[in-house]
């Protein structure tokens, strides 16, 4: 028997090169939108939404799993996903919540997919106000007139009475894959790839 070499054994094993898997999902027209969702990781993922519709009108896929994040963040991923013309199938795994799910309502609900596991969360923005009198007033009313346009925009996109979704996000409204299929917020449940291009 031959003795194992110390240094050998304690050698640890080499980590992917995270450029090189970065840049193979992004030729293969694949965005990730993981972990929370705050101003740098929505002005990457326009820019790569930009970048891919300029190269090609070809389908993006984006992968979300999400807990959620900045409101605005949100609404600037959203609003990039309308702007572009190059279609985008949203696929959530994971969990898909807040201001996730108001990205991944960016997308008509034919290109909105989710994998078996997934579980989606809508409510109402929080805020953490502060300050004089007169500024807590004002946030308190901000956040008032963002929590309306939530609700009109899942009322919109899932086809939902807007009383309804008023009275849901009220307090935090969870969803496995079947009921957001249900309630309009997904359109199927896929377990391949395959099944993606076959919608």
């Amino acid at each position: 028997m031959h003795a194992t070499d110390p240094d050998q054994a304690a050698a640890p094993v080499p980590a992917p090169n995270s450029a090189f898997l970065e840049e193979k999902t992004f030729r293969n027209r694949t965005v990730l939108v993981f972990g929370s969702i705050t101003d740098t990781s929505a002005s990457e993922t326009v820019r790569r939404l930009l970048m891919l519709d300029a190269e090609s009108g070809a389908p993006i896929n984006m992968i979300v799993s999400s807990p959620g994040g900045h409101l605005e963040s949100g609404d600037a991923i959203h609003d990039v996903l309308r702007f572009i013309g190059a279609p985008v199938n949203m696929i959530g795994t994971g969990w898909v919540g807040s201001a996730a799910t108001h990205l991944y309502l960016g997308v008509p609900r034919e290109r909105r997919v989710c994998l078996p596991q997934t579980r989606f969360l809508i409510h109402q923005p929080s805020g953490g106000a502060g300050g004089p009198a007169s500024d807590i007033a004002i946030q308190a009313r901000e956040i008032v007139k963002a929590r309306e346009r939530i609700a009109r925009v899942i009322a919109r996109e899932c086809g939902q009475p807007l009383e309804r979704v008023m009275a849901d996000i009220e307090r935090d409204h969870w969803m496995p894959a079947e009921d957001a299929v249900a309630y309009g917020l997904v359109s199927r449940i896929i377990e391949r790839r395959t099944e993606l291009e076959q919608g």
